[in-house]
């Protein structure tokens, strides 16, 4: 077992902030199933550490691990805390390589459905996002702006595993990001209660068949006007109950699958 001065845990500790993940270039993936998600990519992994516990409740996984030639390491369960950005340590981390594409290299992919975060700061919102984007066929997610680290360890956790199936692009000023969307043949759709365009009618017009970049904001304030302005259309999700509006989350849900649908008709 690591000693809890060890020199590679104190690297990885080191990982639980944004500036120590930045000049590392590596981030931790918490719990079994980002762990093998993580896996399905053995170049991205470099080691891993568990403490005895999940030595014993994940055999076959850390076996999978063993055989790809990863380095295992056992360590405490407080040094497992430590390493930990959640309420609720799992005690298996994977400490893994950063792979965040440049937005140019990303739209040369030519995604269908993408989703763009702007000034989003909850990692749980942005992990979640990644997930459903994941979930409704989108291959790219970008964070725009000063939206929150997608390699947090609470927005890793989120998006459980989904981090590791779509192309993540961290983008500066989201106008410019925004114009490239555009340039790249995407439709880009801002989100917004006071939007000009309603779901619905998309929907009914077959707008939503069309390659989209779909555009969310910060949780409380939304989208920067600047950033509607420079969006082909502003759109609002219905509200057909007594609601105020959707949070963040939700609302990104209703729109991807809403593409999704009709992009598989």
């Amino acid at each position: 077992m690591l000693s809890d001065s060890n020199a590679r845990l104190a690297a990885a500790r080191r990982l639980t902030n944004r500036r120590g993940r930045r000049e590392a270039g590596r981030f931790l993936a918490e719990g079994a199933q980002a762990v093998r998600e993580a896996l399905k990519h053995p170049e991205l992994v470099v080691e891993l550490f568990a403490t005895s516990e999940a030595f014993d409740r994940q055999r076959a996984l850390l076996g999978a691990a063993r055989s790809a030639g990863l380095p295992l390491n056992e360590l405490s369960v407080k040094a497992a805390g430590a390493l930990s950005e959640t309420v609720t340590p799992q005690g298996l981390v994977a400490v893994c390589r950063t792979f965040d594409l440049p937005l140019d290299q990303a739209l040369a992919r030519s995604p269908g459905l993408a989703a763009m975060l702007v000034e989003a700061t909850d990692p749980g919102n942005a992990g979640t996002i990644v997930r459903t984007a994941d979930a409704a066929g989108a291959t790219l997610v970008i964070l725009a702006g000063n939206s929150v680290d997608p390699y947090n360890g609470k927005a890793v956790r989120a998006t459980a595993g989904s981090l590791f199936h779509v192309d993540i692009v961290i983008a500066g000023d989201p106008v410019p990001a925004v114009a490239a969307c555009g340039a790249a043949g995407l439709q880009v759709l801002a989100t917004t209660g006071a939007g000009d365009t309603d779901l619905d009618a998309l929907l009914e017009d077959g707008s939503l068949a069309r390659r989209t970049v779909w555009l969310f904001g910060n949780e409380a304030r939304g989208l920067p006007d600047e950033v509607i302005a420079a969006a082909e259309a502003g759109v609002r999700v219905p509200i057909y109950g007594q609601a105020e509006s959707l949070n963040l989350a939700a609302a990104a849900a209703v729109c991807l699958y809403s593409s999704a649908r009709e992009r598989r008709r």
